[in-house]
C-alpha cells in the first residue's frame, strides 16, 4: 500500500507525544501509519473547516492529535500535526480547535514569505 500522505509534527506535537509512556506513544505512530494508508475516520477526521484531528484510544483513554493539510506542493501532500490533548469529554473544546487555526494560520503565511 502507498501512504495517501506524509504527516510533520510541529515541536507542541512532539512535546505531548514525547510526554506520553512508550505503549502509548507506540500506539499513536501506530494508528497514525494506519491513518495513512486507509480513509478510516475512526483514526483521522475532520472537524470543521480546514482541521482535522488523529483519534487513538489506548487503556479507555482517549488521545487526540490535532492537524490540518498541506497541498499547496504538488509533490508531496503533508498533514501538519499541531500539537495533542487527552481528551475527557465528548465535546472537542472549542479553544483547541481555534488553536490549531491560529496555528495553521502562522504556518502558512511564514510558507509564503519563504517562498
Amino acid at each position: 500500500m502507498v501512504a495517501r500522505f506524509e504527516v510533520i509534527f510541529l515541536n507542541e506535537a512532539i512535546e505531548f507525544v514525547q510526554n506520553l509512556d512508550g505503549k502509548t506513544r507506540k500506539k499513536i505512530f501506530y494508528n497514525i501509519d494506519k491513518a495513512r494508508l486507509l480513509n478510516d475516520p475512526k483514526l483521522f477526521e475532520k472537524l470543521e473547516e480546514d482541521i482535522w484531528y488523529f483519534r487513538t484510544r489506548y487503556s479507555g483513554i482517549q488521545y487526540r492529535i490535532f492537524a490540518f493539510w498541506d497541498k499547496t506542493d504538488n509533490k508531496n501532500t503533508l498533514v501538519i500535526a499541531t500539537h495533542g490533548v487527552i481528551k475527557k469529554s465528548n465535546k472537542v473544546a472549542k479553544a483547541e480547535i481555534e488553536k490549531t487555526k491560529q496555528i495553521r494560520k502562522g504556518y502558512f503565511e511564514n510558507k509564503r514569505r519563504k517562498s
